[in-house]
């Protein structure tokens, strides 16, 4: 009985509907048990099915009792066992939602990157002193972001775009005009995004691909329908492509998941590959 009331309401969903539906269910359970007992009995001993309504009353109640009693038991023990696993689900949630925001602080705050930032702006600081400041304000600007995002689930897309924009200027004074980065989105008031969602698949693709005079690397950022979507060239790296790990798309997979419980949509063909993150509004 427990197992049919389960598949009508759930401890987790509808607590208050499955603690009436089961005392609802033990009740008329026990009362038909008893009616049937009753007939029974007067059938063996009169040849008669007759439904004695005072001496069915006198049964009843102290049945019922009893059943209630039983049944507030194994009542009590199944929202024990239900609201156990919801708090171990829950934990489990909090758990991988600050190993999300971890992993990706840590994908972008890497030596790497740093690195190669470094030996740009100690090219620039002997050709061009004034491109030089402006290469600090810009990197000034990607580590503030992190920092200012690091405790926020999301953050509205417009900050997002401005961050991923300082993270694109330094990455041309590497690669200058082979890589072409497309804005179109017209109207992004109060969509929100996971902080470096789209940083991280802007440096995924820069990451992973060639680029060079004559193989550029575009890539377009726009929305379609409920997603916002980031598209660029596939012509990708032989040795990048023979690791595949994958592990900043899963990052933001996964904070997908936590945040709305939708799916992020993955693309490829032979000439490009696109993602599809699900838009989000600003929380009110």
């Amino acid at each position: 009985m427990a197992d049919f009331t389960d598949t009508r309401a759930s401890w987790m969903n509808q607590p208050v509907l499955r603690l009436c539906l089961g005392l609802i269910l033990h009740i008329v359970y026990s009362l038909l048990a008893v009616a049937v007992i009753n007939i029974l009995a007067n059938w063996m001993y009169t040849n008669q099915i007759v439904l004695d309504f005072e001496t069915f009353l006198s049964y009843s109640i102290p049945a019922v009792i009893i059943t209630l009693i039983i049944s507030l038991a194994l009542t009590s023990r199944l929202f024990l066992l239900s609201w156990r696993e919801l708090a171990v689900q829950n934990e489990k949630l909090k758990t991988e939602a600050i190993a999300s925001r971890f992993s990706a602080l840590k994908n972008q705050v890497n030596p790497h990157f740093l690195f190669n930032s470094l030996n740009v702006l100690t090219n620039l600081v002997y050709k061009d002193p004034d491109q030089s400041a402006e290469f600090i304000q810009k990197l000034s600007d990607v580590y503030r972001f992190v920092l200012d995002s690091q405790d926020k689930e999301t953050v509205l897309l417009k900050d997002e775009l401005s961050f991923v924009e300082s993270f694109i200027y330094l990455q041309k004074m590497r690669f200058g005009e082979h890589l072409k980065v497309q804005v179109d989105l017209p109207d992004h008031q109060h969509i929100a995004v996971p902080p470096l969602a789209i940083q991280m698949l802007v440096e995924n693709a820069i990451k992973h691909n060639t680029i060079s005079q004559e193989r550029p690397l575009r890539i377009h950022i726009k929305s379609e329908n409920n997603f916002l979507v980031i598209e660029n060239d596939l012509h990708p790296k032989e040795v990048i492509a023979e690791k595949k790990n994958g592990i900043g798309l899963e990052n933001i997979k996964a904070r997908y998941k936590f945040l709305s419980g939708k799916e992020v949509l993955v693309r490829k063909d032979a000439n490009s590959f696109s993602v599809y993150l699900p838009i989000l509004r600003e929380s009110a």
